[in-house]
């Protein structure tokens, strides 16, 4: 039934756990993963005069690299259980929208992700990938905690 899964990681450890569900998943529907990590550029706001600012290519080179192993940590375990896998990392202001866009580019048939379970003003003032993820795509969504 499900044959492509969609796996979305942040390296968080609730990511950890969902990219162990999702390896046992897939291995039992003789499934592929496809996981992605979204990188957000590079927050640039004009400051006051002799404020310091975060040089903007060690920043992208940080956060590429961490893309790099959390994809690799996917790898690692699809490999060891022998499900196939392909990595994307994507740079966006909205991670829900590139997670949304790679299910369809990728023909995926589930999105499996994590969720931090954020309540109260965290919830209103982070808000939340995943719920915006369930509202913007018409696949099934397995949320993880």
């Amino acid at each position: 039934m499900f044959k492509n899964i969609l796996l979305p990681t942040d390296g968080s450890d609730l990511s950890e756990k969902a990219t162990a569900i999702a390896v046992n998943f897939a291995k039992i529907h003789g499934a592929r993963i496809v996981g992605i990590s979204v990188i957000q550029p590079f927050p640039f706001f004009p400051m006051a005069e002799g404020a310091v600012v975060p040089d903007a290519e060690v920043f992208d080179t940080q956060l590429n690299a961490a893309a790099r192993r959390n994809l690799d940590q996917i790898a690692n375990a699809a490999a060891a259980a022998g499900v196939p896998f392909e990595g994307i990392i994507a740079n966006s202001h909205s991670p829900y929208e590139e997670i949304v866009a790679a299910a369809e580019k990728h023909n995926c048939d589930i999105i499996l992700m994590a969720s931090h379970g954020r309540k109260g003003l965290n919830k209103l003032f982070l808000g939340s990938e995943t719920q915006k993820v369930l509202a913007h795509t018409t696949l099934p969504v397995l949320v993880l905690r």
